[in-house]
């Protein structure tokens, strides 16, 4: 009896860059592609539909990010293997995407991207990180304390322009929370002001703004 394909469920925003990763693993003997994602929504969605063995899953997508996905695909499955994909090295969002669940995590632009290899060794039970990515060993010098997801939440909040008052109402938090939360997120990357942070958070791939 033929051996059954490893099942797995791409998402990613960009069209072309699917397009590209389905060709990649098509080409396997052992894999198929069985969907394509374009949003968080749609990713969780389709995992529960398909109920694939792996997910490729980009870390920054529109709306929610790729994490919060990962987390809630994998509180419902949590044997699905989740392989993050993302063009940041930056160490809060390696550590977040393995507290979320997922079993790698790999650079996009890495020159030599094995997905499907990546993708076998995750369903063996190991876990994968680019050779670019050290979590836990944050660069001597670089502030990239580890912020927790609801901080994360919130940063991306303000990145998006959104005042203490909005964050509290998009996130049924009282405003002296978000307060909190603001300075938390302040202290721990050791800046002091809210252009300062969105900076920092878009340079270091923190938040993922439209």
């Amino acid at each position: 009896m033929a051996k059954s394909k490893i099942s797995v469920l791409l998402v990613d925003d960009h069209s072309l860059v699917r397009r590209g990763f389905r060709r990649m693993l098509e080409d396997e003997a052992d894999m198929t592609v069985v969907g394509e994602a374009s949003s968080s929504a749609e990713a969780e969605e389709l995992a529960r539909k398909l109920r694939p063995q792996a997910i490729l899953m980009d870390c920054a997508l529109p709306g929610e990010n790729g994490i919060t996905a990962a987390r809630k695909i994998l509180q419902l499955m949590p044997e699905t293997a989740v392989l993050m994909l993302s063009m940041h090295s930056e160490d809060t969002l390696v550590r977040q995407a393995l507290e979320a669940g997922a079993r790698g995590y790999i650079l996009k632009n890495a020159a030599d991207l094995d997905l499907a290899a990546a993708i076998r060794r995750v369903l063996q039970g190991e876990i994968v990180l680019d050779p670019q990515v050290k979590p836990g060993e944050s660069l001597k010098g670089e502030r990239t304390a580890g912020l927790t997801s609801r901080e994360l939440e919130v940063l991306q909040l303000i990145a998006m322009g959104k005042s203490n008052k909005e964050i509290a109402s998009d996130l049924d938090l009282s405003v002296n929370t978000v307060a909190v939360h603001r300075a938390n997120i302040m202290n721990a990357l050791g800046l002091h002001k809210t252009a300062e942070l969105v900076v920092y958070a878009i340079r270091n791939g923190l938040v993922n703004l439209p």
